[in-house]
């Protein structure tokens, strides 16, 4: 087989990381990627984590079949998992979960799909290095699946038990995309901090990583904030190539609804997890996940959510009002808030987020941040920076994709956008 491939990304980090593998898969099948030529194959890496994440699937292979009649369309992962028919509905001529993803090639070529090996065990290979084409930084899968059932929750069902990828194949993962010259590794999963290879935990890793040579940094994907993993704080904190960032999905403020969602912690021990890591790590970029709107929300514990969110002062908050994902304990739930209260309830959480970013925003100026710039665009050169500000300044010598040490200063920093469109 020869011909042109792209692959559509949709969703999480750990779908960015599926794609750069399954660009792998495409040239063991003999395709070219390329973002500019018709393609000949035209992979739809799909999420399902929201409601409204499942709409847009099927809205983008609609408006690619009609754009690309004449490309074999292959809809992947988790929405391809959870309504297989919709797909096909939509434009797809192949449909296959994420187990098909390590067979992407014999299915490509019509072989015969295999159960994932590694499905019912604790760690795993992916049997192939990543490709990263199209990508200013590599994005490292370490990390699959979930057992935490959150009560809202549909991804344990659609991407199986947490399970680990082997750290040696980790390694050499990161080493081969130093070697192409990335000087970010993004590693993620469903839940990276459960990470167990043995007794190599997450920490450890991350010591293993840092300890490769040359001039990158870590970043560390979104993360179940269970008491039980304050070494990953220890790590951001002693490690200099680590990038000073958490994402950790707190979901409410308040206990009750806390319970309700099945969450593992309560908003008390969430709180001493991240006063402890801000005290240890000057200048920490924290960022959270926050539903609104769960069955059962009333007045009083929104209103406390939202006291306990301005206290903590996040740096960069996703939002996302309910809505209920069929197969889930919290489906049938009553009392859902209607959707005009939860519409409100958007937007004073977005008033809040707003705020509190800005705010870290300004809490850098005066600082020496450790930029890695991607673009260049009229003389002006944009980046990021290690604790996820976007930072612009004049091109000058300017050298993309490598870190450089700018000061910042109130005209040239930008928060992170306010993510605040999927119902979850």
């Amino acid at each position: 087989m020869t011909g042109f491939a792209r692959v559509v990304t949709l969703g999480c980090r750990l779908n960015i990381a599926d794609s750069a593998l399954l660009y792998t898969s495409l040239a063991e099948c003999g395709y070219t990627p390329s973002e500019t030529e018709p393609p000949d194959v035209l992979i739809v890496n799909t999420c399902a984590v929201t409601a409204e994440a499942e709409r847009k699937t099927r809205q983008t292979l609609r408006k690619l079949r009609r754009k690309y009649p004449a490309a074999r369309i292959v809809a992947i992962g988790c929405a391809a998992a959870a309504d297989e028919n919709a797909m096909l509905r939509a434009g797809a001529d192949l449909v296959c979960g994420n187990p098909g993803k390590r067979d992407f090639a014999a299915l490509l070529g019509g072989g015969r799909r295999t159960p994932e090996p590694s499905a019912a065990g604790k760690v795993f290979r992916e049997g192939r290095l990543s490709s990263f084409p199209f990508r200013s930084r590599a994005f490292i899968k370490i990390q699959e699946g979930c057992d935490n059932h959150c009560s809202y929750c549909i991804v344990p069902s659609l991407r199986g038990p947490a399970r680990s990828r082997a750290a040696d194949e980790v390694l050499a993962e990161c080493r081969h995309a130093l070697e192409a010259g990335f000087s970010e590794l993004v590693l993620t999963g469903v839940n990276t901090c459960a990470y167990t290879d043995g007794e190599r935990r997450l920490p450890e890793l991350l010591r293993e990583i840092s300890a490769l040579p040359g001039n990158f940094r870590i970043r560390i994907g979104s993360t179940e904030p269970a008491m039980r993993y304050r070494g990953l704080a220890d790590a951001v904190a002693e490690l200099p190539k680590m990038c000073r960032f958490l994402h950790l999905s707190l979901q409410h403020g308040c206990d009750a609804v806390l319970k309700r969602m099945n969450r593992h912690y309560t908003a008390r021990e969430y709180a001493d997890f991240v006063t402890d890591a801000k005290r240890r790590i000057p200048g920490l970029h924290l960022g959270t996940d926050i539903i609104v709107g769960f069955p059962g929300e009333n007045d009083e514990e929104f209103a406390e959510s939202c006291a306990f969110i301005e206290k903590i002062g996040f740096s960069n908050i996703h939002i996302f009002a309910y809505s209920p994902r069929p197969g889930t304990p919290a489906a049938a739930m009553p009392d859902r808030p209607s959707p005009e209260v939860v519409r409100r309830r958007c937007e004073a959480l977005r008033r809040i987020a707003r705020d509190s970013a800005a705010a870290f925003a300004a809490s850098q100026v005066g600082k020496s941040l450790p930029v890695i710039f991607e673009r260049i665009e009229n003389g002006i050169a944009r980046g990021w920076s290690d604790n996820y500000l976007e930072v612009s300044v004049p091109a000058g010598n300017i050298v993309p994709g490598k870190i450089t040490e700018v000061a910042a200063a109130i005209g040239n920093l930008k928060p992170p956008h306010q993510e605040s469109t999927d119902r979850i």
